[in-house]
């Protein structure tokens, strides 16, 4: 079996584009259609679509990278990926809710993580007809264009949140806007690469596969990016959740939005997150 290690993050970053851009197409022809839709066992949505982009994905990715593990929201989970040095973690469509709807800001994310840090990733909005990617050291761009963008002007910093975190913001005197509400998390979390919005919150719960794309979007934009419990984001563990999110354009008001939202959703506890997976299971 090929050593992973042989392929450098702009390799991997360049099968993932690839592999984006024709899920992409399939998911076109779904969207905006009497797509067949049914609720999982978590009361989230999912779509016949979301399973033929992941098939897809899977055997495009699976088939050039054999030795590389595999996590996405809509496989099977298993102990397997844990062993392997690189692991694709995927989101066949982040957005579901705004893809029934026929909204445009749902998107394909797809990374490549190793040894728990993503190392390359993609986030794809088909409908918009943005890309977002990039790779360790080679830096973030979207469309080609590098990342980040120059902010937008703006009274004060314009932050989507839940409406709990406003009112726990504003009871700290912190003056700020409400941002628009992008259904896609991982699309919310790069606009703030973009400068369209200052900050992006999220609360817990947040799965692998719904932040690693965009994590090292983030992280080579010169984003901060942290889970407000854990700080540092380590992806492929056994417990593939994640703390509340935030971030952010502006370093000097983490510690307060970090205390803002660990006041909110409080913080997982330890015997949680070091819950093997199997126990998960039973």
């Amino acid at each position: 079996m090929a050593d992973p290690r042989q392929h450098d993050p702009q390799d991997d970053l360049e099968l993932l584009r690839s592999a984006a851009v024709a899920a992409g197409i399939i998911a076109a022809g779904f969207f905006r259609t009497s797509v067949k839709t049914w609720t999982k066992e978590n009361a989230s949505p999912v779509t016949e679509a979301d399973e033929t982009v992941n098939l897809y994905l899977e055997q495009a990715l699976r088939g050039a990278r054999p030795d590389y593990g595999w996590l996405s929201e809509e496989s099977p989970d298993n102990t397997e990926r844990l062993d392997a040095k690189r692991v694709f973690v995927v989101d066949p469509i982040d957005g579901t809710r705004a893809f029934i709807r026929g909204e445009d800001c749902w998107t394909i994310c797809i990374a490549v993580v190793e040894d728990g840090e993503p190392i390359a990733g993609v986030v794809y909005a088909p409908a918009r007809d943005e890309l977002y990617e990039a790779s360790r050291g080679n830096g973030a761009f979207c469309n080609k264009r590098r990342l980040p963008f120059d902010a937008e002007e703006r009274a004060a910093p314009l932050i989507p949140a839940p409406g709990a975190v406003h009112n726990e913001l504003n009871q700290s005197a912190f003056t700020h806007l409400k941002g628009p509400a992008y259904p896609s998390l991982a699309y919310r979390l790069v606009q703030v690469a973009t400068g369209k919005i200052d900050a992006a919150l999220a609360r817990r719960g947040s799965q692998d596969w719904d932040i690693a794309a965009a994590a090292i979007i983030l992280s080579e934009a010169a984003i901060t990016f942290e889970d407000v419990c854990a700080s540092r984001l380590v992806f492929n563990k056994p417990e593939t959740r994640h703390g509340a999110l935030a971030a952010l354009r502006d370093k000097s008001i983490q510690k307060l939005v970090s205390d803002v939202l660990r006041r909110v959703y409080g913080c997982p506890s330890e015997t949680a997150s070091e819950m093997s997976l199997e126990q998960q299971k039973r």
